[in-house]
């Protein structure tokens, strides 16, 4: 349920309350074919009620309101709206009733014009000092004409209408104001349940906002002013979810229980998410058995629960036990399916879809994609057309990226940009990959240029990307612009900015960047250390990497992966402690793979050191005997260190494996063109000037005679 639906259930009461006390002032026929006419609309008969309405001798505004706001109440608002035109020309008096839903409609259709002709009757009438009048008029503004035309009215009335307060704080959270917000509930005379609900659910909702949702709602329970609602333990629940705050969560769930909102479906539908995120499934199985008629949103947050902790067939189960799925349970099974292999059963499902709405075709081209069927991706991307959402297109998109067709990617945002479709910020992370995979600067300068013509300039997830695009595609200037752009850098963003200075050869500069996340109280997770682990070793900082490696799970509780050891391999290799490397993998606590022993078979290779580099290529064969990586590098050492029949008998046994190595290229980006060489390549059509400019180089070089070091 929405803020302003909370607010609103209250004000109906209300409106309801004054609606009825008008029948005693009427004759007792027209009262009698009120009410029935009032019952009528309830049960959805409006053909009848309307008949009847059409056919009284005498309507007085009560008969007006009653056909006006059964209308409005079914969502048929522009006949609400014709009959309430036809109430004012038929010159009957409106009443505190009539303007509030009159204007309350107005709000709803986006209907400027009306709504202001509307409030002009209502000045003339004297009517803005009613409550209800002067709340829908805040309501209408605010739909209409944005947060500033309702702070006005706002500071117009709230000395003699309190119900504003409530109403300017809804307006503000749902333009995502939350100073403003936060401001507004201090300055409240009297503060209820639905201004701590409205705020706490607002900050709740907001990026980097849950924490405080969180502060408020111990305040709110310290201040002993209202008890909170199932809405409240609602939003407080989902915030602990966001955060993954078990300890928290489970305090709040001791005091719902307190108040008796346990087996409550919509506080169960959050507890279920809110323990599957924590990765409590034992508890989130605990309550949804132990909550009567769950909905199926609940259902569907154990399914994504077991989904997420890989538990498939126990997802299943839940899944075939539903008497009624809807597209949300199949889209989370296909996804779930997918993920663990059985792409078969996530076709198969998608075929069994009696209703398939977009959600799911972006789905299942998803699906197709990371299976490696982009030509079925593209085909259900085309059957789409008139239907597509901004995620069809991403999906497509990072569909043809996970393919490796770059440009194909980029051309289809051309094309969604000349259709004017709606960009996400997933949108600009996708294309910044894509870019980072072409290593095309020039191509991510020109999509920058579009991202800052829109509101996710300083979104930190796209920053992030926007970080890593500049940082693989040589540009680490650029890179630290962009960071500095970020309004609120979280870890990843950090851990981004940090990786491009480590690849980029900047140990120390990484270090200092790592000391200053620190210091601004982010916590570094697995992926920073992988990245100031690398700096560590391409600065040569072997000392420093080790006090940091011994650090990670000590004071941050990061588990070492193969990753953080390879790492340390690397950074002990390239600093030639060998020895020191290969002692290192024997005390590993897990069996060291292909990634730990090939980073020290390459520091062997440039260290020239034949006796660990050949125990490390062992290792590596027994791993895997096909690794030509392996085969190279120890060709290479022969080769250099002139052992000619063993480089021999190694290159004898790759043609033995009738395995192929890769060709090394390079490339150059101009004019937004990506042009690849590689050795007596001749497929450019300039290839012979090119070879002609190359000797001539070489020989002006040769000409030279540089006096040896």
């Amino acid at each position: 349920m929405s803020l302003r639906c909370i607010f609103l259930a209250n004000w109906k009461q209300n409106v309801n309350k004054c609606f009825f006390k008008l029948y005693s002032t009427h004759l007792p026929q027209t009262i009698s074919t009120n009410i029935y006419m009032n019952k009528l609309f309830k049960s959805g008969r409006l053909d009848i009620a309307r008949n009847l309405f059409d056919e009284m001798p005498t309507r007085t505004v009560v008969s007006w309101n009653t056909v006006i706001s059964g209308y409005t109440k079914w969502g048929e608002f522009n006949e609400a709206l014709a009959l309430l035109s036809s109430m004012h020309r038929s010159d009957i008096k409106f009443n505190e009733f009539t303007f509030s839903t009159a204007l309350s409609l107005c709000g709803r259709l986006l209907s400027l014009t009306p709504g202001k002709q509307i409030h002009c009757v209502v000045i003339k009438s004297g009517s803005e000092s009613f409550e209800l009048v002067g709340s829908s008029l805040l309501y209408f503004y605010a739909n209409c004409s944005g947060i500033e035309e309702a702070k006005r009215v706002f500071h117009d009335l709230h000395d003699k209408n309190e119900l504003l307060w409530n109403l300017m704080i809804v307006g503000y959270v749902e333009c995502g104001l939350m100073k403003e917000a936060l401001d507004m509930f201090i300055k409240m005379p009297k503060r209820d349940v639905v201004a701590w609900t409205t705020l706490i659910s607002g900050y709740m909702k907001s990026e980097e906002g849950c924490d405080k949702a969180l502060e408020l709602f111990w305040r709110m329970r310290g201040s002993s002013e209202v008890v909170p609602n199932e809405f409240t333990l609602d939003s407080v629940i989902r915030a602990c979810s966001r955060l993954a705050n078990l300890r928290e969560g489970r305090l709040v769930h001791g005091i719902l229980i307190k108040y008796g909102f346990e087996f409550d479906q919509l506080i169960g539908g959050a507890l279920i998410e809110f323990y599957s995120d924590c990765e409590a499934i034992a508890d989130a199985k605990r309550v949804y058995d132990g909550v009567t008629n769950l909905c199926l949103n609940a259902s569907n947050s154990l399914i994504r629960g077991l989904i997420s902790m890989g538990r498939i067939d126990d997802a299943e189960l839940i899944f075939n036990t539903l008497v009624e799925a809807n597209s949300v349970s199949y889209n989370l099974m296909i996804k779930g399916y997918a993920a663990c292999g059985r792409v078969e059963d996530s076709k198969r499902l998608f075929e069994e879809m009696s209703q398939r709405t977009i959600v799911s075709t972006n789905t299942m081209i998803s699906v197709y994609s990371r299976s490696g069927e982009i030509g079925k991706a593209l085909k259900l991307f085309e059957e789409t057309q008139g239907e597509r959402n901004p995620v069809t297109w991403n999906s497509m998109m990072s569909g043809y990226i996970r393919n490796e067709q770059y440009k194909e990617a980029l051309m289809l945002y051309l094309n969604m940009c000349r259709l004017q479709i709606a960009h996400t910020r997933s949108t600009f992370s996708v294309l910044f990959h894509a870019c980072s995979c072409l290593r095309s600067l020039q191509q991510g300068q020109l999509l920058h240029a579009h991202l800052i013509k829109t509101p996710f300039h300083s979104n930190v997830y796209v920053g992030t990307s926007l970080i890593d695009m500049y940082s693989k595609c040589g540009s680490i200037s650029d890179a630290h612009k962009s960071f500095s752009s970020i309004s609120s850098p979280n870890v990843a963003a950090w851990t981004a900015i940090i990786n491009g200075h480590a690849h980029h050869g900047l140990g120390s500069q990484a270090i200092l960047l790592f000391e200053h996340m620190l210091q601004k109280g982010v916590v570094p997770n697995g992926a920073t250390f992988v990245g100031i682990l690398c700096a560590c070793a391409h600065a040569g900082l072997v000392n420093e990497g080790m006090k940091l490696f011994r650090l990670m799970e000590n004071c941050y509780g990061v588990v070492p992966t193969e990753e953080h050891y390879a790492c340390v391999v690397d950074l002990l290799g390239r600093a030639g402690l060998l020895e020191e490397a290969e002692e290192f993998i024997k005390k590993m606590p897990v069996e060291a793979d292909e990634v730990v022993w090939g980073a020290l078979l390459h520091s062997c290779w440039y260290w020239m050191d034949m006796d660990v580099g050949g125990r490390a290529a062992q290792k590596l064969f027994s791993l895997n005997p096909k690794t030509i990586s392996v085969y190279v590098i120890l060709s290479n050492i022969y080769a250099i260190l002139g052992k000619w029949g063993e480089k021999l008998e190694v290159r004898q046994r790759l043609r033995d494996l009738e395995v192929k190595k890769d060709p090394g290229c390079s490339w150059i980006e101009l004019e937004n063109r990506l042009f690849v060489f590689s050795i007596e390549d001749r497929n450019h059509p300039y290839c012979n000037m090119i070879y002609a400019t190359l000797e001539h180089l070489t020989m002006n070089l040769n000409s030279f005679h540089v006096a040896p070091f």
